[in-house]
C-alpha cells in the first residue's frame, strides 16, 4: 500500500511513516490533473506577457525587475543557485523526507505551477530512497525554507548531494544510480519547489510525533514514581479532572491510574499521607496542559501540511495569479514555540519528583541518594546534577524564537517567522526531556526496588524495561553509561511499548 497524495488529507502519522521510509507515496490521478491545468494556465499567461512574480520578473527587492525571454528560461537556475546558501551540518535524512512530502501534498492543490515532472520527480526521489544534502542552518522561515529547500531544488538540474542507500553521491550519480532522470528546470520550477515552509513543518509534524509518545512515557514514569514515594492517589481520579473540565489532565489523571492499578497502595495495603507535595498530586493538571498545548501544535500543523503555502498563488478557474505572503512560517512558529516551552515544564516537575525520591527528608523512608552505603556511596546524587544542568539549556532554549524577526532583502522582507530555530531548539529540548526523563526512571526503578509491597502491573512493567538496560546500583560506579542507555530507551519508546504490552494503549487526548 502507498499513501495517496491528494494535497487535502495528510497526517502527522503520515510524514513519520514516509520521512522513516516506512511507506511510499502516489499522486492521485485528480492531483495529477490539477497540476497539468495549472501548468497550462501558466504558460498561456507566459505567452501574453502578463507580469507574474517570480516566473517573469526578479524575487524579493528585485520583484519589479522584468526578464526576457531568455532570461525566464534561466533565471530559475540562479535563483536556485543563490538560494542555496544554507551553512552547517547535513540536516537528518528524514527531516527532509517529510520536507519533500510536505512539497509534493502543496503541488497536488494545482496552484502552484511547477510542470508535472518536477512533483513526478520528488516522488520518486522518496520512493527510490534519494535524500538531498541540506544544511540543517539558514533558513527564517519566510519566503519559505528558501536555502535548505533550494539544496533540494538543486538535485531536479542534476547538481548538489545526496545520500543512497546509506551512502552520499552528487546529485547527478545518486539520480543515476536510482534510475530517475533528471527533469531540468524551466519557468517557475524552482520557485515552486522552494517557496514554502515545508522543513520546519516537517520538523514540526515529527517532533509532534515523539512528542505525543514522550508524554505518555512521562505518566509511566511519574506513575512509578508516585508509587516509589507511597502517594495518596485520590489526586489520580479522573472523576476530580473532569469536573474541572480541561481534557489533558482528564487524559493524564486516567493514564496514571491504569498504570498503577491493582497496586497496593489502591488496596489501602500502605499508609498514605492526606496529602502530598504539589509534584507529586499535580502531575495530571502539568502534563494534561502540556498535551492540551499539544493538541492545539497538532492542529496547526496538520492547517500547514495541507494549505497551500506558496507565492505566487495560481487560480485557472479564475483566470487571476495571486500574490501573498502563504510562505510565512509564524502559524507553525508560535504554536512550536509553545511546545518547546511545556516539555520544558514537563521536564522540570520530572526533576521535582526526582528530588522527592533522593532527599532523605522527602523519600519516604529511602535511603539517601538511594543508596545503603551512604558517606562511602554517594548513589544517584549526581544524575541529579545531570537533570539539573539539561533543564537549564531546556529553559534558555524555551525564549520563544517567534518574536525575534530580522530584517532581509533590503526590507523588502522585513518581517520574518525564524520558524528554523524555533524547530531547532524545539528539537533539542526534546533530545534533553528524554535524557532527564530517563534519569527518573532510573531513580524510581531503584526505588521501588527498596519497597516491599506489590505495585500495580504497569509499574513492574516499566521496572522490568528499565531493568533490562541499568541494573540495581549497589556499589557506586560511573554512571554515564547508565545515563545514555536509559536516553535511549526512552527514546526508543521500549519503556512505552512494554508498558502498553501490559495494560492495553493509553491515551494521547
Amino acid at each position: 500500500m502507498s499513501l495517496v497524495i491528494t494535497g487535502n488529507d495528510l497526517k502527522i502519522e503520515d510524514v513519520y511513516r514516509v520521512a522513516h521510509g516506512l511507506e511510499k507515496v502516489e499522486l492521485h490521478p485528480e492531483a495529477k490533473e490539477r497540476i497539468v491545468k495549472c501548468r497550462t494556465f501558466i504558460e498561456t499567461k507566459i505567452e501574453e506577457g502578463e507580469t507574474m512574480y517570480g516566473v517573469n520578473t526578479g524575487i524579493g527587492e528585485f520583484s519589479e525587475i522584468k526578464l526576457d525571454g531568455e532570461q525566464i528560461k534561466q533565471f530559475q537556475k540562479y535563483l536556485i543557485y543563490n538560494h542555496s546558501a544554507g551553512i552547517g551540518k547535513p540536516a537528518p535524512v528524514e527531516h527532509v523526507r517529510g520536507a519533500m512530502l510536505g512539497r509534493i501534498n502543496v503541488h497536488a492543490h494545482g496552484h502552484s505551477g511547477c510542470r508535472p515532472i518536477i512533483t513526478q520527480t520528488l516522488i520518486e526521489m522518496l520512493n527510490k530512497g534519494v535524500t538531498p544534502v541540506v544544511c540543517e542552518k539558514g533558513s527564517v522561515g519566510a519566503s519559505g525554507d528558501l536555502a535548505p529547500m533550494s539544496q533540494i531544488a538543486l538535485l531536479l538540474m542534476g547538481e548538489g548531494e545526496a545520500f543512497f542507500e546509506g551512502n552520499r553521491y552528487s546529485g547527478k550519480e545518486a539520480l543515476e544510480k536510482a534510475g530517475i532522470e533528471i527533469p531540468g528546470l524551466q519557468a517557475r520550477d524552482g520557485l515552486a519547489t522552494i517557496n514554502g515552509s515545508n522543513l520546519l513543518t516537517a520538523m514540526s509534524a515529527l517532533i509532534i510525533y515523539e512528542t505525543e509518545r514522550f508524554f505518555k512515557q512521562a505518566e509511566i514514569a511519574a506513575a512509578m514514581t508516585l508509587e516509589a514515594l507511597m502517594a495518596n492517589l485520590k489526586p489520580y481520579d479522573e472523576r476530580l479532572h473532569e469536573l474541572r473540565g480541561f481534557q489533558g489532565a482528564v487524559t493524564s489523571a486516567g493514564n496514571i491510574r491504569r498504570i498503577i492499578e491493582d497496586s497496593d497502595l489502591l488496596k489501602g495495603k500502605v499508609k498514605v499521607r492526606v496529602q502530598d507535595a504539589y509534584s507529586m498530586r499535580s502531575t495530571p493538571q502539568v502534563i494534561g496542559a502540556a498535551r492540551d498545548q499539544l493538541r492545539w501544535a497538532r492542529s496547526q500543523v496538520e492547517i500547514e501540511l495541507n494549505g497551500v503555502g506558496d507565492n505566487p498563488i495560481f487560480l485557472p478557474e479564475d483566470g487571476i495569479v495571486l500574490t501573498g505572503a502563504n510562505f510565512q512560517g509564524s502559524p507553525v512558529a508560535v504554536p512550536m514555540d509553545m511546545l518547546g516551552s511545556v516539555i520544558t515544564m514537563v521536564c522540570v516537575i520530572s526533576e521535582r519528583r526526582l528530588n522527592r525520591l533522593l532527599n532523605p527528608a522527602l523519600s519516604v523512608g529511602l535511603p539517601a541518594f538511594l543508596t545503603k552505603g551512604a558517606g562511602m556511596f554517594s548513589g544517584h546524587m549526581l544524575s541529579q546534577y545531570t537533570a539539573d544542568m539539561m533543564i537549564v539549556e531546556q529553559r534558555i532554549l524555551s525564549t520563544p524564537a517567534s518574536m525575534h524577526s530580522i530584517p532581509a532583502a533590503a526590507d523588502q522582507e522585513d518581517f520574518v517567522s525564524m520558524g528554523m530555530n524555533t524547530a531547532l531548539k524545539t528539537r533539542q529540548i526534546l533530545e534533553n526531556a528524554y535524557g532527564i526523563l530517563g534519569i527518573e526512571f532510573i531513580a524510581a526503578a531503584q526505588a521501588l526496588d527498596f519497597r516491599e509491597y506489590t505495585p500495580g502491573a504497569g509499574t513492574r512493567a516499566g521496572h522490568r524495561a528499565v531493568r533490562k538496560v541499568v541494573d540495581h546500583l549497589d556499589v557506586d560506579r560511573p554512571l554515564f553509561d547508565d545515563h545514555n542507555n536509559m536516553m535511549e530507551l526512552v527514546k526508543s519508546r521500549a519503556i512505552l511499548h512494554a508498558v502498553e504490552a501490559e495494560i492495553g494503549t493509553l491515551k494521547i487526548y
